[in-house]
């Protein structure tokens, strides 16, 4: 039996009912994947179109985390879909970095910002190396990416972050980097990376309240592990 528009139409609507009844939390990763599609590709099946993106990358962040080349090498993808997958991507990005921006003290928003690092890192298959700038009621200043690196390293230069924390007149610093390996273990080097950072930083009256790495399936906070 063929499959008519009739029959999508209908599939898509029953969909987005389900959704506006039960809400986002209650669909599974492919049916909410299903709908964000259906914003993006029309007049096509987009539940078979989410499953095998799933199955292609592994998990809903790292559908929208993955590159547009790869993107692109998905039957069903274009260039214009997978620009409008990339839009959803920033929105969302945007939305996580709302969360912490306010005027409440980061530090009382820690598990939103694991979220958020978690959302924007977890999936680059490069090391990326963020510093969160906080003022001296650790709100945040700046979210800056400073440095990119190669798929193990990224050249960190502390008396950049520092000339850069004076810049922004920051007293409080969290930095965060993401491991492409998934495992969150920091090294040797992240370790004397950081202290030297804090050390550089303390007598100038700027405190580094945390370094935490970002893994795929999880996180290591360096102040936690009590390595600084």
């Amino acid at each position: 039996m063929s499959v008519t528009a009739d029959d999508h139409a209908g599939h898509r609507q029953r969909v987005r009912e389900r959704f506006l009844k039960v809400g986002g939390d209650a669909l599974e990763d492919y049916e909410l994947l299903e709908l964000a599609l259906q914003m993006v590709v029309p007049r096509k099946d987009t539940k078979a179109l989410a499953k095998m993106l799933l199955r292609e990358f592994g998990t809903f962040s790292g559908v929208f985390n993955a590159s547009a080349a790869r993107l692109e090498k998905i039957d069903g993808l274009g260039p214009t879909s997978v620009a409008h997958l990339k839009v959803i991507q920033a929105v969302a990005a945007r939305f996580g970095r709302d969360r912490i921006d306010s005027e409440k003290p980061i530090l009382s928003s820690w598990s939103q910002l694991i979220d958020y690092c978690h959302s924007q890192m977890a999936f680059e298959s490069i090391e990326q190396f963020r510093i969160l700038f906080l003022d001296k009621k650790n709100r945040l200043i700046a979210d800056e990416v400073q440095q990119t690196g190669t798929v193990d390293h990224t050249p960190v230069y502390p008396r950049e972050v520092i000339k850069r924390s004076l810049e922004l007149s920051a007293t409080a610093l969290i930095l965060v980097h993401n491991h492409p390996s998934g495992d969150p273990t920091p090294s040797s080097a992240d370790i004397r990376m950081t202290r030297e950072i804090a050390d550089t930083a303390k007598p100038l009256g700027i405190s580094l309240h945390d370094h935490i790495i970002i893994g795929k399936s999880g996180h290591a906070s360096l102040r936690g592990l009590k390595l600084i």
